[in-house]
């Protein structure tokens, strides 16, 4: 294990909270041999092709985006007991064997679109004294069980013993948009849920523009965040179809203000990467984005969609006085290199706040669409992802 697989990692997406937005104490840190920072796409890779589609060209972005997720589903994200007597408490979600991170789809047949939708179900079921018939996806499992609601003595309504959410909203930063075929992508990594660390499945989804008020500064084992708001306007700049290990990804029906390009620029596969100067794009105040210098300092050459596929180092002194490296909240921040959108910053390195990681735009580009399978890199090294 190298020197990069050793330090603790961060995510730099603000965390997601129901209907709000997370604060720093919330943000999960895990070394990189836990789960929910070894994550690797499915895409099937064929053999590398020469064919580098040399014309591609994406609008880098840099904006501070608000982004608003509904989940496909209930998720289940904590169990709690209920009150049954005087002297009994149970939790019946817990004894039918529903576990935090299920996914609970549909209740007596009946897709689940709100939580609305289940405390109906709920009270219907528990006055008829009916259980109720339960689909839920476990990975790529999908199951069915039994419910039977619990009356409880102290709260005086239906209860399952589960605590479960639908919604989910935060900020990050905007990687690119492709007017020309009309999508965008951003965060550069997966939006999880922050009680279960499981990837939320997106039913429905905005981002939105947003506004930076403040920065909190980083520090060694303390990363600081960018602190924003949703503007009131709430002006939406394109839907939510798909949560990935590499970002979120949709239609652009609005395009973003305050671009630093006026032009579309080309976009460099993974194997054209190379150690040395580069730049990243980000806002530190309201929405202007500014251009930061930045080094690569070391690249994992990937023959398959992987995270963690270069290390960054931020030497702009200007960034480094604001906010002490990478911030909690650059999560997406474009990284140019020789006048191509090469990837974004998706992890700050805990106890080396001004290097982090990023990942190659070509994923990004892939879960887009707009990249094929087909069209992969060249590479000749063994060097894989640490």
């Amino acid at each position: 294990m190298n020197f990069y697989s050793r330090i603790k990692l961060l995510g730099l997406l603000l965390v997601f909270l129901i209907c709000c937005i997370g604060n720093a104490k919330h943000v999960h840190a895990a070394l990189p041999s836990q789960a929910s920072l070894e994550l690797f796409g499915s895409h099937a890779v064929t053999k590398p092709q020469e064919n580098m589609i040399p014309d591609l060209k994406v609008y880098p972005g840099g904006q501070t985006i608000g982004v608003k997720v509904k989940s496909s589903g209930v998720l289940v994200v904590g169990h709690h007991v209920i009150q049954e007597s005087m002297d009994r408490k149970v939790s019946p979600g817990e004894t039918a064997g529903i576990r935090l991170g299920d996914r609970i789809t549909h209740m007596n047949g009946k897709p689940l679109d709100s939580l609305t939708r289940v405390a109906e179900a709920v009270e219907e079921a528990g006055k008829n004294k009916k259980p109720l018939d339960i689909t839920l996806c476990r990975g790529e499992q999908t199951i069915s069980t039994k419910l039977t609601p619990v009356y409880d003595r102290d709260d005086k309504a239906w209860r399952l013993g589960l605590y479960i959410r639908d919604s989910a909203a935060g900020v990050g930063t905007l990687t690119f948009y492709a007017p020309d075929q009309g999508v965008y992508g951003a965060l550069g990594h997966v939006i999880t849920d922050m009680n279960t660390q499981t990837p939320i499945v997106v039913g429905s989804g905005e981002i939105v523009q947003s506004n930076v008020t403040s920065i909190a500064k980083s520090q060694s084992g303390e990363p600081g965040e960018k602190r924003a708001h949703f503007l009131k306007d709430h002006r939406v700049l394109g839907n939510i179809e798909r949560n990935t290990n590499f970002g979120i990804f949709g239609k652009m029906s609005d395009e973003p203000q305050y671009g630093l390009y006026s032009k579309p620029i080309p976009v460099a596969l993974a194997n054209e990467v190379k150690e040395g100067p580069a730049e990243i794009l980000t806002v530190l105040e309201g929405q202007q984005i500014q251009r930061f210098q930045a080094e690569v300092v070391h690249i994992s050459q990937q023959d398959k969609p992987a995270t963690k596929g270069l290390v960054i180092r931020i030497v702009d002194p200007k960034l480094l006085d604001k906010t002490g490296g990478i911030v909690q909240g650059m999560s997406g921040s474009p990284i140019i290199q020789n006048g191509k959108l090469i990837g974004a910053v998706t992890h700050v390195f805990v106890n080396d706040p001004k290097s982090g990681y990023g990942c190659f735009i070509e994923w990004m580009l892939r879960d887009a669409g707009i990249m094929q399978n087909n069209v992969s890199l060249k590479s000749s090294s063994n060097l894989k992802a640490s």
